[in-house]
């Protein structure tokens, strides 16, 4: 669905991109992660043939982009840098003329398929009140809604949950979910690691315009190789453990066994009491921490 090759964007001495190869394949809901001023804007742009690139190659659905980008964007749906609208024009109005330039055909069904997009979003019973008095979330929700109008093949976000809170986030998430399920390809960029945890299939990292990261959620989030256990007999389960114990913190075991399953059984046998037990998991979070490092975008002269 996208994919490119040594993707490089320069400007003057400033590399914002930096010989990025990535894949996103057919299917994917995938999250584009990394710190403030690491490049993920600039690429989303240039995927959309809005900036242009360097040097290195751009594909969208099997087209080079810019150069066929025209044949492309009418299956893509996109939100970048925030929504864009007529401030004196209602919601409705705005999508409208979003349809009329995107289409260029007749209106017979643009009431139709404005409504429809408004409902899938959350503002089905929207007012004719103008953009200007819309809340930042309200704002989001018609730019996300601007987006679904063409029913798109591919949809391209930038931070689709800005502003919203949390129950307009679950609703923005439950919806890219059902649209990916229905056969839409999601690619978002996003400061939320824990809901890009929750939404994604795959993701990858950038940090100072390099793709530092690139990989299924699955294998990020694999077990460590460590288990958790919670126990009102911590000093008898360590005396059991034969050097296994890795940490502990009051009934909080740290202990190095890749199966769970089978160490709860063998201290139930030794007489200790188990309340949970569970395979560690690095949260993305963790993961993302890991291979930026200090990436940051702090000029007070400290570390993160």
């Amino acid at each position: 669905m996208i994919v490119t090759h040594a993707l490089t964007k320069r400007f003057g001495h400033t590399v914002a991109v930096d010989s990025v190869d990535l894949t996103v394949a057919e299917g994917d809901r995938y999250g584009f992660l990394g710190p403030n001023g690491s490049g993920k804007t600039t690429m989303v742009r240039m995927l959309l043939g809005l900036v242009y690139a360097t040097s290195g190659e751009i594909e969208v659905m099997g087209r080079p982009v810019p150069k066929r980008v025209s044949e492309v964007l009418p299956e893509v749906g996109a939100l970048v840098e925030g929504p864009a609208a007529y401030p004196h024009l209602s919601g409705r109005r705005n999508l409208s003329l979003v349809d009329a330039a995107g289409r260029g055909g007749t209106g017979r069904t643009r009431k139709r398929r404005v409504g429809e997009a408004l409902e899938q979003v959350g503002l089905g019973s929207i007012d004719s009140r103008p953009v200007k008095a819309y809340s930042l979330g309200m704002r989001q929700r018609l730019g996300i809604a601007g987006a679904l109008l063409r029913k798109p093949r591919l949809l391209v976000l930038d931070e689709p949950t800005n502003g919203l809170d949390p129950q307009g986030i679950k609703e923005i998430r439950e919806l890219l979910i059902a649209l990916n399920e229905g056969g839409t390809t999601v690619f978002l960029s996003s400061h939320l690691l824990a809901e890009v945890e929750q939404l994604c299939t795959r993701v990858g990292v950038v940090d100072r315009g390099h793709l530092v990261l690139e990989d299924d959620m699955t294998s990020m989030r694999a077990p460590t190789g460590r288990v958790l256990v919670d126990t009102p007999d911590a000093a008898a389960a360590v005396a059991l453990l034969n050097g296994q114990l890795e940490a502990r913190d009051g009934e909080r075991l740290v202990i190095r066994h890749d199966d769970p399953s089978g160490l709860n059984a063998m201290l139930v046998a030794g007489g200790v009491r188990v309340d949970a037990i569970n395979a560690e998991r690095r949260s993305l979070e963790q993961v993302v921490l890991e291979v930026t490092g200090s990436g940051s975008d702090r000029f007070d002269g400290r570390a993160p």
